[in-house]
């Protein structure tokens, strides 16, 4: 409505009114939207219901495009390194297209930035290949830390195939908030775009065309597409022909990794909401009811399907716009004090010479981080050597040798040259102390 149009308008510009812009760069606002007249001002004309639906969606879906093309002009022309971490949603392929219409694709106003969990759909980096050429630019792909673009067989050897199952907070630190920190940082992003809308829900519900993100002390962050829902997106893409993710064709309202993501509607038994019936996006054009996926909040209700948090309620965000999710480690634990540092090549040597204590420990594990600071202290307590071996890049090693499955793992050599496993998850000084003492 026209009530609406002022209320976006007003709060368009009063948000640009408050935000300090860190340059200044002049350029005309969108132009306004001239809807066609209406059948229903003509009298002789009967009023046709469908005529006018239609011409106030293409009415809508031309003031969100404006709109979202100011929020993009702010982004790349007031700021020097915009990066949009693109996922290949509908959203996400919405603003890829809107990029290039501004040409800031082919010019690098805007960079593309892509986090490969190594779990994702088979269609997926495919899929960004194909849009890459399509639009003329090359995407910067980040992954797990240490692990070479592309190489499943690295990640598993490091981090271990069933990590996810393992522990999924570590999973999406390791395998999402880490690049997608580490890909900002490496871009030396100050204003980030990305494609969540108020539509995908509650948490969400109130975002902003900008806002500042907890990253980066102080990044900016622009949702050029906050004000749309799920159908303006698709419109969107059946207006324009706009290339779009094979899944969509598959019954997929919307996609992630494809170890926990179904269609809706599903049957499927992790379901908590299963339903029969179809939906799915196959040439430009919906098939089966489409209210499946274009209800409130409806686009991810086939994302994280069977997952759940540490506190046991339902995972509905893999971590990266949490709050917390800039609490990145980057760094090795017991860098200083009485911890010795241990590698495979010496580690059997080492410790079958003289008794010791050994934790076998991973840097990115919240766990080994939780203790660091108490085995610190045991290895000041003790006349023993207080070893770590990081077991993450040789876990083949460390499971044979070091009675290692998860991380940390603790273990005392005895003077015979066994290895004793500490079972217990009391891992305080005095605790692990004990323990020791018992073992010698």
């Amino acid at each position: 409505s026209f009530i609406a149009f002022l209320i976006d308008t007003m709060k368009l510009i009063g948000l640009f009114a408050a935000v300090a812009l860190p340059t200044c760069v002049a350029f005309a606002p969108p132009p306004s939207f001239t809807p066609p007249s209406p059948s229903l001002l003509k009298s002789s004309t009967q009023f046709d219901q469908e005529t006018f639906i239609s011409e106030s969606k293409q009415m809508r879906l031309s003031h969100l495009e404006d709109q979202a093309m100011y929020a993009l002009k702010i982004s790349c022309e007031n700021y020097d390194n915009a990066v949009f971490p693109n996922a290949m949603i509908a959203g996400d392929v919405v603003i890829t297209h809107l990029l290039s219409r501004l040409g800031y694709l082919k010019d690098g106003k805007a960079k593309i930035m892509v986090v490969d969990t190594f779990h994702l759909f088979d269609d997926t980096m495919p899929f960004l290949r194909s849009i890459e050429k399509e639009y003329g630019f090359e995407a910067e792909i980040f992954c797990a830390e240490g692990v070479p673009v592309g190489d499943k067989g690295a990640f598993d050897k490091k981090y271990g195939k069933d990590l996810w199952k393992e522990d999924i907070e570590q999973y999406d630190k390791v395998c999402k908030v880490e690049p997608f920190q580490r890909g900002l940082k490496t871009l030396n992003t100050d204003c980030m775009i990305n494609g969540r809308t108020r539509w995908q829900g509650f948490e969400r519900a109130w975002i902003d065309q900008f806002e500042n993100a907890p990253i980066g002390g102080g990044l900016a962050k622009c949702n050029p597409l906050a004000y749309w829902t799920l159908e303006d997106c698709f419109d969107y893409i059946s207006k324009y022909k706009v290339p779009h993710h094979p899944c969509h064709a598959q019954g997929y309202p919307s996609h992630g990794d494809a170890k926990d993501t179904i269609p809706i509607p599903s049957m499927d038994p992790r379901n908590p909401d299963p339903q029969e019936g179809s939906c799915k996006f196959v040439d430009f054009k919906f098939e089966g009811d489409k209210k499946f996926w274009l209800d409130y909040a409806c686009e991810r209700k086939g994302r994280f399907v069977g997952l759940a948090n540490k506190d046991g309620s339902t995972k509905t965000e893999c971590g990266i716009h949490v709050e917390g999710a800039e609490k990145t480690f980057d760094r090795d634990l017991w860098e200083s004090g009485s911890v010795k540092e241990l590698s495979v090549g010496d580690a059997l040597e080492v410790t079958k010479s003289a008794p010791g204590v050994v934790v076998v420990y991973a840097p990115w594990c919240q766990f080994c981080q939780g203790m660091e600071s108490e085995y610190a202290k045991l290895a000041e307590e003790l006349s023993l050597p207080v070893y770590k071996l990081r077991g993450d890049e040789e876990r083949d090693f460390v499971q044979a040798n070091f009675n290692t499955q998860s991380f940390p793992t603790i273990n005392v050599v005895n003077k015979n040259g066994d290895v004793v496993k500490y079972e217990s998850e009391q891992r305080d000084v005095a605790s692990m102390k004990s323990f020791v003492e018992s073992n010698m």
